[in-house]
């Protein structure tokens, strides 16, 4: 659809809810009119219309936390959008990872795992280490004793595939959170994981490729 489509407000804008592309984790919410929304398309980076500053502004241009777009969508009424971005740093001005962490309320109802969400406990443990706590003890230990779970757990791994299929699932996880530990304390997030993971992925293909020449 042409961006001209899209039902802005009375101002002249439009509701964009930023979304992290991997964790699926809302970022924040800004506004966009047809000038921001055009220029964000063109550099591929989220670039907003201040409401307070009466002016545009493009995210990360002082602070250096780009968003890179991957997908904009629109919602059925077209007067909403929402933009999925790999991002260079936190979204929130203030430093967090993302503009929404005020808890009001919570049902109780389970939520669902994801990786992002496991590394985000265990970096909160590194930073604000909590008594009795495992992941706590294993970064006041330091990285060698961090090293020798992560090469005792892949033992285990080994150990537990040749047992079946059950074990292994217990035993993967062991050495996941294990590892995501170890990524924490040299300072890997996981979106280096996955861009690193992309690349390999890009270059799979390539030798695949070439093998059917």
């Amino acid at each position: 659809m042409e961006i001209s489509e899209l039902k802005y407000d009375s101002n002249g804008l439009i509701p964009a809810v930023v979304q992290d592309y991997y964790s699926k984790k809302v970022l924040t919410l800004a506004y966009m009119n047809e000038q921001t929304l055009r220029r964000s398309i063109e550099e591929g980076k989220t670039c907003f219309w201040s409401r307070s500053r009466q002016k545009e502004w493009l995210k990360g241009e002082t602070s250096g936390n780009y968003q890179h777009i991957v997908r904009i969508i629109s919602d059925c009424d077209n007067d909403a959008l929402v933009i999925e971005v790999v991002k260079d740093g936190p979204a929130c001005h203030i430093g967090n990872d993302s503009c929404f962490y005020n808890v009001i309320s919570e049902t109780g109802y389970k939520n669902p795992f994801s990786f992002d969400m496991l590394y985000e406990l265990i970096q909160g443990r590194k930073t604000d280490k909590k008594e009795g706590s495992y992941t706590s003890y294993l970064f006041e230990k330091g990285l060698d004793k961090i090293l020798k779970k992560v090469g005792e757990e892949s033992t285990e791994v080994i150990i537990g595939a040749k047992n079946g299929k059950d074990e292994a699932v217990y035993e993967i996880c062991d050495l996941a959170y294990h590892v995501m530990v170890l990524m924490a304390q040299m300072g890997i997030s996981l979106d280096d994981v996955r861009e690193e993971l992309a690349k390999r992925h890009v270059i799979d293909k390539k030798i695949k490729q070439e093998k059917m020449q």
